[in-house]
């Protein structure tokens, strides 16, 4: 048997006995040693890929070790066996951190009627996961540059942010590093969080997902608005779910003069008081102003979100223009036009005479 046969042999053995471990390690281990079900079976279930491929990389080790290579062979396949192990720890890492965020997350639901602290924590929860993924990654890109003698500098930079390299890349990717920083400072301040409603650059919708660089805004029509992290820290922006998902419905009205404001008042309340959108809480109709031809009425109505506050108003706009026209129809606005009729002068005006 020639050197090459057995050596081979060797690492194939080495390879077959790194699956037979794994095999056996995660049959012993979900069936009967692990009873914990939130998080550890999760976590071996989805880390099988990693934890195979670092036993097999051991395993390889092991065998260069055990047999006798050539310098210049047996240098590159330790240095890439290396590279392999810094890509394994880097990918356990970043699936023991998105299952540790998917199990938290799992404590919060969305599809509630207040769900202002799940909004929350999967806004921080998602920001932050995002931002992890990418400092773990840059991390093992970096140590496994600085593996490389010919790149070694570039990992440096690329880890410590120093060395003439490490500033041109800064430089280049300034923005992107802006939006990074943006994105942590928004979760820890959370001016918005998942499923706010807010108008951004003129337009009204609900916060639909926040990644590490941008935010995507849902519009009401079904479009969808991209907005960069650093926008929403430098530039003023509505959120009307800030503290509180209940906003206050204005409904604007132009009456004539003529109106009877007790009765359209009575009106009004009885038309928000039967509507299941109001949520009990505010209520008024008041006139606001005048203006030469017409009065000016505002009323009032609370609902618990953005939503329904603008079903409710759009209810009471139909319902009190339904009202005027059957009930006051008076009411309405108008435009009014004064005729004067100049008298005649006295010589054209008609002689009357009286005779006996």
């Amino acid at each position: 048997m020639s050197r090459w046969t057995e050596t081979t042999l060797i690492f194939l053995v080495a390879l077959a006995l790194s699956w037979a471990a794994c095999f056996l390690i995660y049959r012993l281990v979900l069936r009967g040693l692990v009873r914990d079900t939130t998080f550890w079976r999760p976590l071996l279930a989805r880390t099988r890929g990693p934890v195979q491929l670092g036993l097999m990389v051991v395993a390889l080790s092991m065998a260069a070790n055990a047999v006798r290579l050539p310098p210049t062979e047996g240098a590159v396949l330790r240095h890439l066996l290396l590279i392999a192990f810094i890509g394994c720890v880097t990918w356990f890492l970043k699936t023991t951190l998105e299952i540790w965020m998917t199990l938290h997350l799992r404590r919060f639901r969305l599809d509630v009627e207040d769900n202002l602290l799940a909004r929350k924590h999967v806004t921080q929860t998602r920001i932050l996961q995002r931002v992890g993924v990418i400092l773990i990654v840059a991390i093992g890109v970096s140590a496994a540059l600085m593996t490389i003698d010919g790149v070694r500098q570039y990992g440096v930079s690329l880890l410590a942010s120093a060395g003439a390299a490490g500033i041109v890349v800064g430089f280049a990717l300034q923005p992107v590093l802006r939006n990074i920083v943006a994105g942590i400072q928004l979760a820890l301040t959370q001016p918005i969080r998942i499923d706010d409603a807010v108008i951004v650059e003129g337009e009204w919708g609900n916060v639909e997902e926040i990644t590490a660089t941008y935010v995507v805004v849902r519009i009401w029509d079904k479009r969808r608005l991209i907005v960069p992290l650093n926008h929403f820290m430098e530039k003023p922006f509505q959120n009307w779910t800030r503290s509180d998902a209940t906003l206050i419905g204005v409904v604007m009205m132009y009456v004539d003069f003529s109106v009877d404001v007790p009765a359209l008042r009575a009106e009004a309340e009885r038309i928000v008081k039967a509507s299941r959108l109001w949520n009990g809480d505010v209520f008024a109709l008041q006139v606001t102003d005048y203006t030469a031809r017409e009065a000016e009425i505002r009323i009032l109505a609370s609902a618990s979100h953005a939503g329904r506050a603008f079903d409710l108003r759009c209810e009471i706009r139909e319902a009190l223009l339904a009202y005027l026209q059957r009930e006051q129809p008076q009411a309405l606005p108008r435009t009014r036009n004064d005729v004067t009729t100049a008298a005649a002068p006295a010589e054209t005006q008609p002689r009357l005479s009286l005779e006996a």
